[in-house]
């Protein structure tokens, strides 16, 4: 297949590394020349263009078999989400009308979901939000959605948990360095996904899935703060965290992670079998090092 990636960054990378690998002949788009040399030893064809410019990428050939959109806005606000997210798929649709491809997969986010009362979610679960950024997403995934029945436009949404790995992991820097801290009870719930499992997830998508479909990428297990910081401690022999008092916890934020987001249909759809089902075997390369 003629696959182009759009952004080579954390995901992007070793994604176009693993379809070259499978035989695929791989493009990636990216908005800069950076990282040339790595995206040429990956076996990836460099293509560059801003994707919020829609004149850039009509310069270029649009003649591709698969489509991945993880391109990452790089932090930002409202407004660079609402740009790189949300006017960039919109370019891409347009860019690619003209010659549609077999698949196009977008890789959205869990924070979609806004639910605050620790249940369980599935892609069906409601998305209502509470942040702009995510409510930005959640218009992202539906220009998408509702493009695929009415002009035939392969989109398949995968909803990302937060992505951890090699030289990546919030929670876990925070822990190396000290700072890491229990709001209340450690209650708060973390969903998490290897990078290594999202490459996997996103090409089992590219085989399997039907247009319009979205799925969960997220591992088997949504762990509480206490418990991810009692096995880091236990597994690294350090001091557990100290624990903030209710009040100075960020009730409102807390309250927007309160979930648990299945990749049930993941599996059973798609037949993907993680690399890392939980945090437990995703960390213990990083608990070896840091050791």
């Amino acid at each position: 297949m003629r696959v182009v990636v759009v952004g080579c960054g954390y995901i992007g990378m070793p994604l176009g590394a693993e379809l070259s690998r499978l035989g695929h002949e791989v493009i990636g788009l990216r908005r800069t020349s950076i990282a040339g040399a790595e995206m040429d030893s990956a076996g990836i064809s460099p293509l560059k263009a801003d994707i919020t410019k829609l004149n850039e990428l009509t310069r270029l050939p649009s003649d591709f078999d698969w489509v991945v959109n993880c391109v990452a806005s790089s932090g930002g606000g409202a407004d660079a989400y609402r740009a790189v997210y949300l006017q960039g798929n919109r370019n891409l649709i347009e860019w690619l009308r003209p010659n549609l491809p077999g698949k196009f997969i977008y890789t959205s986010s869990t924070s979609v979901y806004g639910q605050t009362d620790g249940s369980w979610l599935d892609e069906d679960s409601p998305t209502e939000p509470a942040t702009e950024t995510s409510k930005i997403l959640v218009e992202t995934e539906n220009v998408l959605l509702n493009t695929a029945p009415h002009e035939g436009f392969p989109a398949v949404v995968l909803r990302v948990a937060g992505i951890y790995g090699p030289d990546r992991g919030h929670y876990f820097k925070q822990f190396k360095s000290g700072e890491a801290r229990i709001s209340g009870n450690g209650g708060r719930l973390i969903n998490m996904i290897h990078r290594d499992d999202v490459v996997g997830a996103i090409i089992a998508a590219l085989n399997k899935a039907g247009t319009g479909r979205v799925y969960n990428a997220v591992d088997d297990e949504p762990v509480t703060q206490h418990d991810f910081f009692q096995w880091l401690a236990t597994s690294l022999g350090k001091p557990h965290p100290p624990i903030l008092a209710q009040e100075e916890g960020d009730e409102r934020k807390r309250g927007l992670k309160q979930k648990k987001v299945s990749n049930r249909r993941l599996k059973e759809e798609l037949g993907y079998q993680f690399k890392y089902p939980t945090f437990r075997e995703g960390y213990k390369a990083e608990v070896l090092r840091n050791k």
